[in-house]
């Protein structure tokens, strides 16, 4: 039996990392509940103190199809390479120079929304396809493959 999950991201500002990943993976913002026309409004509602507004985030798929990813405010920071990481399929069927051009312009792209490179590693002919390796605004590793 399959399960239906989420992902979480620990981080220090939970609107900002959300917004960056939802652009990556064509997510969208999660809604607010029904009733209130935003956020702000359904926190200030419930009386949570304005401190806490970023607190959390959670992105959706826009189609509707995939985990929703939940980011949550903690205090310290990422101190060591993640155990998980996402591979953002950006090149699927592409190989050789068609498909490390396509990761490259992905990779520039999500440059341009704060993401910073590691590495690429180049296509050897055998097994090894390709790919280039980032860091998300907060230091997450995340590959593009």
């Amino acid at each position: 039996m399959s399960r239906e999950f989420q992902m979480t991201f620990d981080c220090a500002d939970p609107a900002a990392l959300a917004a960056f990943w939802a652009e990556a993976l064509g997510y969208e913002l999660q809604p607010p509940p029904e009733g209130f026309e935003s956020w702000e409004a359904a926190l200030q509602t419930w009386g949570v103190p304005e401190s806490e507004w970023n607190s959390r985030s959670a992105i959706l798929p826009a189609g509707g199809a995939g985990p929703r990813v939940f980011f949550q405010r903690v205090p310290e920071g990422k101190t060591a390479k993640n155990r998980l990481h996402l591979d953002v399929r950006a090149a699927p069927g592409l190989q050789g120079d068609d498909r490390m051009e396509a990761l490259e312009a992905e990779a520039s792209r999500l440059e341009a929304l704060g993401a910073t490179r590691a590495y690429r590693v180049e296509p050897d002919g055998r097994m090894e396809q390709g790919f280039i390796t980032l860091h998300d605004p907060e230091g997450n590793e995340l590959c593009l493959d």
